[in-house]
């Protein structure tokens, strides 16, 4: 009797027992289950930069796109007489500035970064002040020619340049659709093989001239800009013309609308930069009226963009070293993602800047 008691007893514990083991597995596998589950979901969440010990959680950072990548930025040397028109390339450039020559004209200086561009040009010739712009743009430097000033600049700065006159005839081509000597054209490949001929540099990390920011800068506080107008001679006055469904301003020159030469579609700019700068006539024996520009120190200016203007001050200490832009308090403007325009032009400049229509 008392045996099958025991036998009953013994029966009990074990049975006891299995059900506490079950409830250990049971609870095990959901403590499994749920760190299963939240790793997965760590690992959706976090995002590899790609550099060591460097992780990204949550949502991908907006990256800047009109300048990123390790490629060398190329300057170009664009001819913008009347006879030049339409130019090709510009549209691409991530900047181009504009500033005068001899006879009350302007030339353009388009740069481009990373970018596949099969037609660049009229491309013309070097001027000693534009120099300064692709040096602080760590550019290689194109043009067609150059005047004696930029002959002896690019010796002195040792400029990695590209010269079509000096060239083998493969990297330039003159077109037949206008006449010499506004027919030059290039491309970026042709280019980059020139550079890589020439053993010059076509990586670079150095950081853009302009303070990009990926989210929207409207200037809340700044001036109505949707229409500006910038005389930089009395030969040459630029009008932009505010896009305000695709946030863009259209460009003009001397009233006449300004298009790409391939795609025939409108030159339109994100940004607008003015910097108030003289420029003067060159004592040189050639006596061409070649210019010199004062460009070196602190300079009134405007950021235009989206509809809007500020007034900036554009701080250069040194041909070689990269323009500061600041606002009035001293601080670095924030620049809109997308292509700048800068026009230097003269002190006494009367820009206009017009507010949109009642």
């Amino acid at each position: 009797m008392g045996s099958k008691r025991r036998k009953k007893k013994n029966s009990s514990g074990t049975k006891a027992l299995i059900g506490i083991l079950v409830v250990l597995i049971i609870a095990a596998g959901g403590v499994m289950g749920y760190k299963i589950v939240k790793d997965k979901k760590n690992e959706s969440e976090s995002v590899s930069t790609g550099e060591d010990n460097v992780i990204t959680t949550g949502i991908e950072e907006k990256k800047v796109q009109i300048f990123k990548g390790n490629d060398r930025p190329i300057a170009v040397m664009i001819d913008n007489h009347k006879d030049a028109w339409p130019q090709a390339g510009l549209q691409k450039a991530y900047m181009v500035y504009e500033i005068i020559v001899e006879g009350g004209e302007t030339r353009l200086m388009a740069l481009f970064k990373g970018a596949d561009v099969d037609k660049i040009g009229p491309v013309r010739s070097a001027r000693h002040y534009f120099i300064d712009y692709a040096m602080e743009n760590d550019a290689i430097y194109t043009h067609f020619g150059e005047s004696p000033q930029a002959d002896s600049d690019i010796k002195k700065y040792s400029v990695n340049e590209i010269d079509g006159i000096a060239e083998d005839g493969t990297t330039f081509s003159r077109v037949k659709d206008k006449a010499s000597p506004h027919n030059a054209v290039t491309s970026i490949e042709k280019l980059l093989k020139s550079a890589k001929n020439k053993k010059y540099r076509t990586t670079s990390n150095e950081k853009s001239v302009l303070n990009y920011v990926t989210d929207e800068i409207n200037l809340e506080d700044g001036q109505e800009a949707v229409s500006v107008t910038i005389p930089h001679s009395d030969l040459q006055t630029v009008k932009y013309l505010y896009d305000e469904e695709n946030k863009v301003y259209e460009r003009y020159a001397r009233g006449k609308e300004q298009s790409d030469w391939t795609t025939k579609e409108p030159i339109t700019t994100k940004n607008i930069i003015i910097t108030f700068c003289d420029n003067y006539t060159l004592t040189d024996k050639e006596n061409k009226g070649r210019q010199g520009l004062k460009n070196i120190g602190t300079f009134d200016g405007y950021y235009i963009t989206n509809g809007k203007a500020v007034k900036i001050k554009c701080i250069k200490n040194a041909r070689n070293e990269k323009t500061k832009y600041q606002d009035l308090e001293g601080n670095e403007i924030k620049v809109n993602d997308g292509n700048t325009f800068v026009n230097i032009c003269p002190t006494n400049a009367k820009v206009i800047l017009e507010e949109p229509a009642q």
